[in-house]
């Protein structure tokens, strides 16, 4: 289970189950966290191994969400696959790199796994706009796109064990995204930074930078500053006759997205919205999942992903083996 389990899965499974209650079985989620037992929290059963939770449900009708840190997902996934579970959500990102990628195709293959990625901002109400922008061409071609993704993250950075690098935190959100909207991409720039208080130096988790060029032309970058002091998820898209900025929600707390449209010619238009985007990608996952047979996962997207993290980090080592830049001595890893 863990945090993301508890804190997100587990309350958005509850939204989804409200608004489709016929594409969920009733009763508890069962639920099993391998590091520290679940406690007070309702709508749950708690079971202490994987094993047990087979005996309670039939795995062949189970979907489990699998919120482990990713350097453990491999074994997980094994010890699940054997106990006859096929459905399986996972947190993103699908590997951390491509030794581990390669690992999970092969076991996907052996035990004919369908694997969902929870990157749930492709089914945000948000990313639909964006991307009906994009598809309709109303603003000409998409040039450029930006995103910031902004949020302090020192407490649960320095208690938390689990991400080893800012990449793999918020980045595989916006990455999914941009892939989505710009198609393949290659990497031409990449940098991290450590998370740095007046107590400790955490390596390459405080701050990552990423630039891609796109097949189709169109550039991208994308900052992730888990150092900052506010939270923020903003997205700008550069058209040929228009700029779009829209911000995702930073937060369980609150699920409205914001979008604003400035159009040559035209004044701009500031729309807000309700955004639930966990809760509708569940409701996407299950509803796939409940077909039979079940439609294709929509993999390609997350292996690219996974690929270009890959890659990012590859050249913020090699930036790292060589010495610190001059501006960021002792702060920053990679090329610019």
């Amino acid at each position: 289970m863990g945090r993301a389990g508890a804190g997100l899965h587990l309350p958005a499974l509850s939204t989804a189950r409200a608004a489709m209650p016929d594409l969920f079985a009733p009763g508890p989620v069962l639920v099993h966290d391998p590091f520290r037992a679940p406690s007070g929290t309702a709508g749950v059963a708690v079971v202490g191994t994987p094993e047990e939770a087979a005996a309670r449900f039939p795995p062949q009708r189970t979907v489990v969400h699998l919120c482990t840190p990713p350097h453990i997902r491999l074994g997980v996934l094994e010890r699940l696959a054997g106990l006859g579970y096929r459905k399986i959500i996972v947190e993103k990102p699908l590997a951390l790199d491509l030794v581990s990628l390669a690992a999970i195709a092969r076991l996907r293959r052996r035990w004919g796994l369908h694997l969902t990625v929870a990157t749930h901002w492709l089914h945000s109400a948000l990313t639909h706009r964006l991307r009906a922008a994009v598809d309709t061409g109303e603003f000409g071609g998409l040039r450029r796109i930006r995103v910031v993704q902004n949020k302090p993250r020192f407490t649960r950075g320095t208690t938390v064990p689990g991400h080893p690098t800012a990449f793999d935190i918020e980045v595989p959100h916006a990455l999914a995204v941009v892939l989505t909207l710009a198609g393949g991409a290659r990497v031409t720039d990449a940098s991290c930074a450590d998370l740095v208080t007046d107590r400790l130096r955490l390596p390459r988790l405080g701050r990552a930078g990423l630039r891609l060029n796109h097949h189709s032309g169109v550039r991208t970058e994308i900052d992730s500053d888990l150092t900052s002091p506010v939270r923020e998820r903003r997205i700008t898209m550069e058209f040929e006759r228009a700029t779009l900025t829209g911000h995702y929600p930073c937060s369980a707390a609150d699920h409205t997205a914001q979008l604003r449209v400035a159009a040559e010619g035209r004044d701009p238009i500031r729309s807000v919205f309700d955004d639930d985007a966990l809760a509708a990608f569940l409701r996407s996952a299950y509803t796939r999942y409940a077909g039979s047979p079940h439609p294709p996962e929509a993999l390609p997207v997350q292996v690219e992903a996974v690929r270009l993290l890959a890659e990012a980090k590859d050249l913020c080592a090699a930036g790292e083996s060589g010495g610190a830049l001059p501006e960021e001595a002792g702060h920053a890893h990679g090329v610019r």
